[in-house]
């Protein structure tokens, strides 16, 4: 248990949905981060977002600790999202004060959950993308959505045989946010703008090849790597120590497997060719295929929230020419206005809620959401400064 925690919070953080710990290594401590609520594949909560984001700026102003080990508890997954449930009930809750919904895009604030939420995982998010330390992420398993914004910013993201990442928003009616617009137009070939409108998986080689990891190791060899991390030379310089800890990792890992985004990926960039998302959806919806990915990226979209897949279409194009820290600026407006306006309420009850997989989408085409309805998502209320997440600085931007 963290040694800098006092006796009686240690209880207190032994049955918090995350867990701290640090261990004595050779030439340093390495503090160990584990998110802990398996029962719902370790979805981030913001009671777990707050008390992470809490021990990371603990963390980052220890001088005797060399580096941070994020990963998940159980079998099943690194973290499969954001906590759907809790967003509902702050959805609920604005709805039932008179706060939501309408055509009125003038203030999306007054769900209390959703703000804090938001603002607390988006922050988190960019803390890690800026971790002063070496930051490894174990991304075993399921890592979607939320799990992905925990580990895209880590200087060092480990996938295994049982990795899965998808951005699947598209079918509960939101967006890749937790700054996956900016991460999404960056992937080669318009990958991106297809994993946005498909909610299409990727295994641990699929995950290298868009940029969203780097290294693969079984996870047999989980306990090696962390035994050969408590045992490494680390200098308390932030460029040499992860130089150290990418040939300790590159010394464990082994080639990844080839996924079905590099086997299509012409077939996608073609796909996603051109600046009409009218055209693009056209050409995914006409896929004739018998391959099994493709198949099901086709049904996700033409089951998904048209809405959503404007929203990811204008996001990317904007995120493309900005720095990530405006990205997080601009989602957490969109979100808010997703979470008082959009589908996102309905696709969490079609999924969750009462579990009829049978939502009312509102656009429910292409054509009415169209440009100008999107709009309106962008709009931020005035006064609006200043803005909740103004404090992320772009002197410390990460890879591009």
């Amino acid at each position: 248990m963290n040694a800098n925690l006092k006796p009686e919070a240690q209880d207190a953080a032994q049955a918090a949905p995350v867990r701290f710990e640090e261990r004595e290594g050779a030439y340093g401590r390495i503090g160990i981060a584990t998110l802990d609520a398996p029962a719902t594949l370790n979805g981030l909560s913001l009671e777990m977002a707050q008390r992470l984001d809490a021990q990371l700026r603990r963390w980052a102003d220890d001088p005797t600790l060399a580096m941070v080990w994020l990963q998940g508890a159980g079998e099943k997954a690194f973290c499969a999202g954001g906590d759907l449930h809790g967003l509902y009930r702050g959805m609920r809750e604005q709805q039932a004060r008179g706060r939501w919904g309408g055509d009125d895009f003038a203030d999306p604030r007054g769900n209390v959950h959703a703000e804090a939420f938001f603002e607390t995982e988006y922050r988190l998010d960019y803390r890690i993308h800026s971790f002063p330390k070496p930051l490894l992420c174990w991304g075993h398993g399921i890592v979607m959505g939320g799990g992905i914004g925990l580990m895209a910013g880590a200087s060092h993201r480990v996938v295994s045989e049982r990795s899965k990442l998808a951005f699947p928003e598209i079918t509960v009616g939101l967006y890749p946010d937790v700054g996956g617009s900016w991460l999404l137009a960056r992937v080669p070939g318009r990958a991106g703008l297809f994993l946005a409108l498909t909610g299409a998986p990727l295994n641990a080689g699929d995950a290298i090849r868009a940029g969203l990891a780097d290294h693969y190791l079984p996870e047999a060899a989980r306990s090696a790597a962390l035994d050969a991390a408590l045992a490494a030379p680390w200098s308390f310089d932030a460029a040499r120590d992860r130089a150290t800890l990418t040939v300790l990792l590159q010394s464990l890992a082994e080639p990844a497997p080839a996924g079905p985004l590099q086997q299509h990926a012409e077939a996608v960039a073609a796909l996603c060719a051109g600046d009409s998302l009218e055209a693009i959806v056209a050409r995914i919806e006409a896929i004739d295929s018998d391959d099994a990915w493709l198949q099901n990226a086709r049904t996700t979209l033409a089951a998904g929230a048209p809405g959503s897949a404007r929203l990811g279409f204008e996001l990317q194009r904007r995120a493309a020419s900005v720095s990530l820290a405006e990205t997080f600026r601009m989602e957490y407006w969109v979100s808010l206005h997703c979470a008082a306006h959009g589908d996102f309420a309905e696709g969490i009850r079609a999924l969750l809620i009462d579990k009829d997989r049978a939502p009312r989408w509102n656009p429910a085409t292409l054509a009415q959401a169209d440009a100008h309805w999107a709009a309106a998502f962008f709009h931020v209320p005035e006064p609006a400064r200043p803005h909740p997440l103004a404090d992320l600085g772009a002197a410390t931007e990460p890879r591009a």
